[in-house]
């Protein structure tokens, strides 16, 4: 016997049936924290960011990232 699809959703939220809508604490703290992050923006933050994406990119590829380093040691020295 198979039931039939349910059409509700799956969740529920803390709205208690009202609109979703942030608190005006809510609102402060966020400020607060934009506002503590906003100085940190930079160069070196971009620089962090350039890293942390290399570094995504690689360890996700570590043996094909070996193979290739591998092999551009190899020809260098062949090179020189």
């Amino acid at each position: 016997m198979q039931t039939p699809p349910t059409t509700s959703p799956l969740w529920s939220t803390a709205s208690f049936g009202d609109t979703a809508d942030a608190s005006p604490m809510e609102l402060s703290a966020l400020g607060a924290h934009m506002a503590e992050c906003k100085p940190l923006t930079g160069r070196l933050f971009d620089a962090r960011c350039a890293a942390e994406a290399m570094h995504g990119f690689v360890a996700g590829r570590m043996m094909t990232t070996l193979v290739v380093a591998a092999l551009l040691i190899g020809v260098s020295s062949f090179i020189s």
